[in-house]
């Protein structure tokens, strides 16, 4: 096809001159309407590409760490309740296998909401994705702030889980959009900050401020800071600005037949088990076990939880150098034995391991979404992250508490505990066998 008819064909036959006016004025106007034309196609081009080039690590920090504060708070609000579960159950009449389950509804609203992420990412930005997350969980504290029966809260417990669960699909996009791939591992970890911050904050707040907010008080406090925290995030944080991949049957039918998917998963839900799972049991098992009073169980794990955040930023350049299947198998493994002895030791012994076992178990996270990324493609890693991370908040977060509960409903916490160290120590075997692509 000649010039003049390609112009024809994509800027209308309007512009056409006859043939003895070729070498004459209009001539020239044509030929600049024509370059006109294709320089306004050029930059509508370049106006509606998808994502700018990746950042190194440096120049990427402060989107990140403004991101890790709405990761903050999406995590601080779902596990509020652990350090509150003592002062719940009193007040509802519930018994410890009742007060467990609470965390088994919570999750699962979070695979719930996790399993759709990416038909809402796929309507809405990622950014509007998060900041959409972030009034839904406010609400939803508000909600529970309220209730009066076990159902209620039960319900909407799970509301805050529906809430929660859009974030992680739509953070882990932009976080591997935003950095180029060697510093996924320092990028991830900057953002797992965010809920090892959390660990620490959340029992250290309820002791403190108990004494002068209720329960119900402390959760409305939470849900206001969240809006707070989100309309910042509004205002100055970067990325995020394009649309997810929306599921598809043959999507999910691709990872479901995908051995690497599923080991993934399962390695997830022993991670998850030795940080969420331990921890939302972990003050009622100091306090109705080893009979030790609310404030003080709640200021161990806040304590204990304050170098966990130099080991979380450290697993990630250990996620780069030695590999995320290396990492995990060496994580899993210290971090169930140190579960394991939680179980077995009491006195001053359970209080060293107290401060030792989630100073390895936060490491995990780094490499655990480093390995999602590793075996999904750019535009399927939201789904992968959807089908991945689900099957670990489901089985660590929420099952895991559930049978804890019931165990030490029948005298057995430390049983319980101990064998939630042996399944999390037999994922070392499990990710020994994941072969993961090289970089991307």
């Amino acid at each position: 096809m000649d010039p003049q008819s390609t112009m024809d064909y994509k800027y209308g036959p309007q512009y056409t001159v006859d043939a003895e006016e070729a070498n004459g004025p209009i001539q020239f106007r044509k030929q600049s309407l024509h370059h006109t034309c294709r320089v306004i196609e050029t930059c509508m081009h370049v106006g509606t590409s998808n994502q700018p080039s990746p950042l190194s690590f440096t120049k990427a920090i402060l989107p990140l760490i403004l991101l890790a504060c709405m990761f903050f708070m999406n995590f601080f609000c779902r596990i509020l309740l652990s350090p509150l579960l003592p002062v719940v159950e009193t007040a509802l009449a519930l018994s410890h296998g009742e007060a467990g389950g609470l965390f088994l509804f919570l999750s699962l609203g979070y695979v719930i909401a996790l399993f759709g992420s990416g038909f809402v990412s796929s309507k809405l930005t990622h950014r509007q994705t998060i900041l959409m997350s972030a009034v839904l969980v406010s609400a939803s504290l508000f909600a529970i702030s309220v209730c009066q029966t076990p159902w209620h809260l039960r319900l909407t417990i799970a509301i805050l889980g529906l809430s929660a669960g859009v974030y992680i699909p739509s953070s882990i996009a932009m976080i591997t959009s935003l950095v180029r791939s060697e510093h996924w591992g320092k990028a991830i970890a900057v953002h797992e900050l965010a809920p090892n911050a959390a660990f620490i904050l959340a029992p250290l707040l309820v002791g403190t401020i108990s004494t002068f907010l209720s329960w119900r008080e402390l959760i409305v406090f939470t849900g206001l800071t969240t809006l707070i925290v989100g309309s910042v995030f509004a205002l100055w944080g970067q990325g995020g600005r394009f649309r997810g991949q929306a599921p598809n049957l043959s999507a999910f039918t691709s990872f479901l037949r995908d051995k690497k998917f599923w080991l993934v998963a399962l390695l997830f839900s022993l991670g998850v088990s030795g940080t969420l799972g331990i921890f939302s049991m972990l003050p009622l098992y100091l306090v109705s076990f080893h009979e030790l009073n609310p404030e003080r169980a709640n200021g161990l794990i806040g304590l204990s939880r304050i170098m966990s955040l130099v080991t979380a930023l450290a697993s990630g350049w250990l996620a780069d150098r030695l590999g995320p299947s290396r990492t995990i198998m060496w994580v899993l493994s210290v971090t169930g034995i140190a579960t394991a002895l939680l179980g077995l030791l009491s006195g001053t012994a359970l209080l060293v391991m107290l401060f030792v076992q989630p100073l390895l178990a936060v490491c995990f996270f780094s490499a655990g979404f480093v390995a999602i990324s590793r075996i999904s493609s750019e535009a399927q890693r939201t789904i992968a992250v959807s089908v991945v991370v689900p099957v670990g908040f489901l089985v660590g977060g929420g099952a895991v508490p559930a049978a804890i509960g019931q165990m030490g409903q029948h005298g057995l916490f430390d049983t319980a505990i101990t064998l939630a160290g042996v399944l999390i120590g037999f994922g070392a075997v499990i990710a020994y066998f994941v072969d993961l692509p090289a970089r991307s």
